[in-house]
């Protein structure tokens, strides 16, 4: 047989944004968007989210946009943050969520290595961006800036400093008949998400049109997500980009529920209000539902995706006794989503609670089509571990949803990125028998604390600056609330002298992100337990802050 060859008509470019144009076809008069606030109720069909969306990429060309910008959100779970998942790279920019957690310095600091052209910013968020903004040095331009307000509600006066667009001017001055800018390539980048915030070192994960096209089919199938779901927004879409659930729900016509911030009566008022079929978010999501006062059966099952730090088995228990369907994956922000579920076997329905709750609680096996393998290797050596449970070893994925590389750090880039084909992700797991695999640790002493990552160096270099502290490790301790979160041990220069565990997460409350801020402080009279090399022995601490136990009570930050 002759060797046939690709052509223009069986190779144009792969990208999520087509999913939109479909949805306004099939599902044009079904409910897209519906959002509550104080006083009113919005609601959006498929086909005016559509519009509403080519009118925006429609005004974001006319301000000078072009293709390849970078187009910045620092937003709640509204209906701007969902149309700027399609609006944004129709203009041919490349989206950047900025999380809502972040300190203005963090923020100035991710502007400027992105070198983001526009910030779009809810209006909650006015001050913290106008501090960010003033930080950038006298000879950068600083973001265009475009304000967001729910305007049948009360909002603050915009500053005299921000410029005059708001987002709904640039919607309503828009062209609805625009012609949006297709990707030259499906490799073209989409999405710019940074991993974890960090203030010294910023790592701006970078995903393309093919990935995102690729993983936001595969979440579908993976989770068996019917036609026209009813999807309640609690887990961030400036988290991994909703772990690529905006563009899925255009896909099967789904119902995207809004919630501007997490409240648990609320969320139960929402599900039964709206009938949800399905939410996202981190097990301190499922904990705070678990937990609230009010909290009594569903009238109808609600399936639960949940990710990051595996959720107890009390805790799947309280949950599910709610009706709350629970699936437990991985994914980071370098893979776009969740390419490691636990997928179910109906045999294990026979099982008690307890060992099906145990099951359930593995990370599990690759999912079905954005990643091609998966495995748990001797990092060293590079080869498989033992299927037996017992023997640790990194996750390594490669496959259709692995990103690009860091923005502007080939380093970072060549460390997680092997040549040998590999993505390392620096989280250690075993190798089950039957084939799932499980977490044990992180080698990159990454804490994950309500679904955000946590990196514990960051957070002991804030700790080595207090005058009085002479060392310092950070390591999680269980939380019933939030999964984890930091734990801070630390030797003082002087064994006379006398500092709080309140003053130290004082200090460490005005210089980070309160995510970030240690919850317990342990002062140790003498030095920290080093190895023989004079390395902390974080394991040591691990254990010593597990024995703990977990905290109980809300968090206070």
């Amino acid at each position: 047989m002759d060797l046939l060859k690709p052509s223009r008509a069986n190779s144009c470019p792969l990208t999520p944004l087509t999913f939109l144009e479909r949805a306004a076809t099939v599902y044009g008069d079904c409910p897209s968007i519906v959002y509550n606030t104080t006083t009113t109720t919005t609601t959006f069909t498929w086909s005016q989210t559509h519009r509403r969306c080519l009118q925006l990429a429609s005004s974001l060309s006319s301000l000078g946009i072009e293709r390849g910008h970078v187009i910045s959100v620092i937003a709640p779970n509204t209906p701007p943050m969902y149309e700027l998942h399609f609006a944004v790279p129709m203009s041919g920019a490349i989206l950047n969520t900025l999380n809502t957690r972040l300190d203005s310095h963090t923020i100035s600091v991710l502007l400027l290595h992105s070198q983001s052209k526009l910030l779009f910013f809810d209006h909650h968020f006015q001050p913290l961006v106008l501090r960010a903004i003033s930080m950038f040095p006298p000879n950068i331009p600083s973001p265009k800036l475009v304000l967001i307000t729910d305007h049948h509600d009360h909002a603050p006066s915009p500053s005299p400093s921000l410029d005059d667009d708001t987002y709904e001017g640039l919607v309503e001055r828009g062209d609805s008949g625009f012609n949006w800018i297709r990707p030259k390539s499906e490799w073209d980048p989409i999405i710019l998400n940074y991993t974890s915030g960090t203030t010294s070192s910023p790592k701006g994960v970078v995903h393309c049109h093919r990935a995102i096209f690729i993983m936001t089919l595969d979440s579908l199938i993976d989770w068996s997500v019917p036609k026209q779901p009813v999807f309640l927004w609690t887990l961030p879409m400036f988290h991994s980009n909703g772990w690529c659930f905006p563009w899925a729900m255009a896909v099967v016509g789904g119902t995207n529920i809004c919630l501007r911030k997490i409240d648990p009566p609320q969320i139960y008022n929402s599900i039964n209000q709206n009938h949800v079929t399905h939410m996202c978010g981190a097990p301190v999501i499922l904990n705070m539902l678990s937990n609230c006062s009010n909290s009594e059966p569903l009238r109808n099952p609600v399936h639960f995706l949940t990710g990051g730090s595996p959720p107890p088995a009390t805790l799947l228990r309280r949950v599910e006794s709610l009706g709350f369907v629970v699936t437990h994956g991985f994914g980071m922000t370098e893979l776009a989503g969740v390419v490691i579920s636990c997928a179910w076997k109906r045999k294990w329905n026979r099982l008690p609670a307890e060992e099906r709750a145990r099951l359930k609680a593995r990370q599990g096996v690759r999912t079905a089509a954005a990643t091609t393998e998966v495995d748990v290797v001797d990092p060293v050596s590079g080869k498989s571990v033992e299927r037996d449970g017992l023997t640790v070893g990194e996750i390594v994925v490669r496959g259709g949803s692995v990103m690009l590389g860091y923005l502007k750090d080939p380093e970072a880039t060549s460390k997680c990125l092997r040549e040998n084909g590999w993505l390392y992700t620096g989280d250690v797991a075993v190798m089950h028998p039957d084939g799932y695999l499980e977490i044990k640790d992180r080698s990159k002493d990454i804490i994950i604390t309500g679904g955000e990552n946590v990196s514990s160096v960051e957070v002991e270099a804030v700790l080595y600056s207090h005058p009085a502290v002479n060392e310092a490790a950070v390591v999680a301790r269980p939380d019933e609330f939030w999964g984890e979160t930091p734990c801070a041990f630390v030797s003082l220069k002087k064994q006379n002298e006398r500092v709080s565990e309140e003053e130290v997460i004082e200090f460490c409350r005005d210089r980070l992100p309160h995510y970030m801020v240690p919850r317990t402080v342990v002062v140790v009279e003498e030095e920290l337990p080093k190895t023989s090399t004079g390395k902390i022995q974080k394991g040591l601490l691990r254990d010593n802050a597990k024995a703990m136990g977990s905290l109980r009570q809300a968090s206070r930050l």
